[in-house]
């Protein structure tokens, strides 16, 4: 299981990185997508660095449960993005950007399902914290 938790997450990892330099480079689809949304450059280059710190996240053993929670709400504005104002094709890609993003919602929500436990423990941690922060 470890093995297969750890496949997810560099899958995700990866797929962040890669779509990463698209944004931050400034490539014409990227600047196409967030225009589209009514938030390029802003949008765009905040997306990419929120994406990049899920990316760490997600790779460091410590903070992988973190980083898959919040590559789920990063994703699902993705997703809802394309299906609801870009489509699920964008520009000739053949849906991939669509894709790509259902695969990184699938796998962050698969690995907090398989690690539910340590997951709910995190949440439970968390709130005790910030209980006593208060």
């Amino acid at each position: 299981m470890t093995n297969l938790i750890f496949i997810l997450r560099l899958v995700v990892a990866i797929i962040y990185l890669q779509t990463l330099y698209f944004k931050l480079s400034g490539a014409e689809e990227s600047k196409y997508i967030f225009s589209m949304l009514k938030v390029e450059p802003f949008g765009r280059i905040l997306t990419g660095v929120i994406e990049l710190i899920v990316s760490i996240l997600i790779l460091l053993p410590k903070t992988y449960l973190i980083g898959s929670f919040i590559s789920l709400g990063v994703i699902s504005g993705a997703i809802f993005a394309h299906l609801f104002i870009l489509g699920i094709e964008v520009q000739n890609d053949s849906g991939l950007l669509f894709i790509l993003a259902v695969i990184i919602f699938v796998f962050s929500l698969l690995i907090l399902i398989i690690q539910k436990k340590e997951f709910i423990n995190l949440l439970k941690r968390t709130k005790n914290e910030i209980s006593s922060f208060i």
